[in-house]
Formats: structure tokens, sequence, C-alpha cells
């Protein structure tokens, strides 16, 4: 597992993962949120989305969280790992509802500069409807990789600290 990417629903625990998983093995982490918004919510162009990813994904060694589904086949042919957080509905919104409340008028760590924490009805509903509109496209480009890449599902944080003692054992 040297490059890896973490794909998953908003408040699915990606950003935690992603930083967990970079201590462990030691390895560069790039929150896509952190690269893609400017002050204020405005996003940076798709032009400079794309060359980002292809400049990060030539590294040797990464570990990339995020979606962004226009751009994901970028991150999907350069990983050798991939994993998808596919949690409950009711636990992301949860989790980004908490968050909202953690982070009022600052910025998290793994969200651009000037991106105060922010939740609206738009965001509350594309996790709630991740699972049925995002999830199965996902699922049908993982599939695609799924013969030479390590493909990991975790459907619950319990799966989630199993898999994270796995690899810490093994290192």
């Amino acid at each position: 597992m040297n490059r890896i990417i973490l794909i998953g629903s908003g408040g699915a625990g990606k950003s935690t993962l992603a930083r967990q998983l970079a201590q462990t093995l030691e390895l560069p982490m790039y929150h896509l949120d952190a690269l893609f918004w400017k002050p204020n919510w405005q996003p940076v162009d798709k032009e400079k989305q794309i060359k980002v990813q292809h400049d990060l994904t030539k590294q040797p060694k990464w570990i990339i969280d995020g979606n962004y589904g226009s751009t994901v086949d970028i991150r999907l042919q350069a990983a050798d790992t991939v994993i998808f957080l596919d949690m409950p509905r009711t636990l992301c919104l949860y989790r980004a509802i908490k968050r909202r409340i953690q982070y009022r008028r600052t910025s998290r760590p793994d969200m651009g500069a000037g991106c105060s924490e922010k939740l609206d009805i738009a965001f509350l509903r594309w996790i709630w409807n991740f699972p049925k509109q995002k999830s199965p496209e996902l699922y049908q480009k993982i599939n695609r990789f799924a013969h030479e890449k390590q493909v990991i599902i975790l459907k619950s944080p319990k799966q989630v600290q199993q898999f994270l003692k796995q690899v810490s054992s093994s290192k």
C-alpha cells in the first residue's frame, strides 16, 4: 500500500482514516477538499483539479482522500489500493452534523483555508442520496480495477478499526 485513494460519502470518515493511515504507513497525505476550495468556498476550476491530481499521482507514495467523481478515474488508475468507506447514510449524516458543530466558524484541518464549516440542505441531501445516486457508479468504476488493485470496502466503524489494527500489525 503505497498509493491509496479513499472515497465515500461526506461524513464517512475519509479524512480521519487518511490521517491515521498516513501516520501508520508514513505516507504523504492529500485532502482534495483542501486543494480544491479557495477562501469563501470558491472552487478551483476543473483544469486545475485535473493537473493537481496528475501531479500528485506521479509521486511514488501518497494517500489521497476525496470523491470528485468526475476525476476519480485519474486516482483509480494510479492507485495500488482503493478504500471505499461505504458507511450507513444515517452515520454519515450524524457525523456531518457533529462536524458542523465542532468546527463552527472555523475551517477544519482537511478543508481549504477560509472555508468555514457549513452545512446546508443540498449537502445533507447529497449525503442522504449517496447510497443510491453515487455508490453504484463508484462500485462500477472500482470493479473495473479490482483485478489489478487491492480493493477494500469498509461498511462500519468496527470494520475500519479492524482494518487499522491489521495495517498496524503488518507494518
